[in-house]
């Protein structure tokens, strides 16, 4: 209880000493009220002006708090689409005599390689170009042959993103690519 009241009471005497400080450089806005100490009436009318500047602050604070989650996000999925297509070049430099679909296995390796992404949502694409001729699509059977030592595979993805924070859109089709070139020896 020392300790507090002491608090208490160093804090009344600071808030007398400003008070009187304030009185004696004329900013009083009535110097001579009724409660005696020369500026009774200093603090009227500032009795809320800390939750009025919360209430302005808070919701612009949250708003960009929001777009940084936002753009974190999009930007996670780009790292991990590229870090996938990557995993999937290599992977099909690396079976390219024992597969029968490519195509097939480079988008297994690809989903396998990112399962925090959803590569059944409508804007994902996958082009598998191996040896100068591009294949669309998540199966391409009968390929096979396209992949001869010393030629180059291409795996190239793309990805649909969302960057809308409370309804407002920053970017309408937004779409994150990833490409990568395999050398086979």
């Amino acid at each position: 209880m020392k300790i507090s009241s002491g608090l208490f009471e160093q804090a009344r005497m600071f808030t007398r000493s400003v008070t009187r400080l304030v009185a004696l450089k004329g900013r009083c806005a009535r110097p001579h009220s009724v409660g005696g100490n020369g500026c009774a009436s200093f603090s009227r009318g500032e009795e809320g002006g800390a939750l009025i500047e919360i209430a302005l602050t808070v919701p612009v604070l949250l708003g960009v708090l929001t777009g940084i989650c936002t753009f974190g996000i999009a930007y996670s999925n780009q790292l991990t689409l590229t870090q996938a297509v990557g995993t999937a070049g290599q992977y099909l430099a690396q079976i390219r005599t024992t597969s029968t679909d490519p195509c097939s296995d480079v988008y297994t390796a690809l989903k396998n390689a990112a399962p925090g992404l959803d590569t059944t949502k409508t804007g994902f694409s996958l082009t598998t170009t191996m040896n100068g001729t591009a294949n669309t699509g998540t199966t391409c059977s009968g390929k096979q042959t396209e992949l001869i030592q010393g030629g180059t595979v291409t795996v190239y993805a793309t990805y649909p993103c969302s960057l809308s924070v409370y309804n407002l859109s920053f970017a309408t089709s937004c779409k994150l690519t990833a490409k990568v070139t395999e050398y086979e020896y």
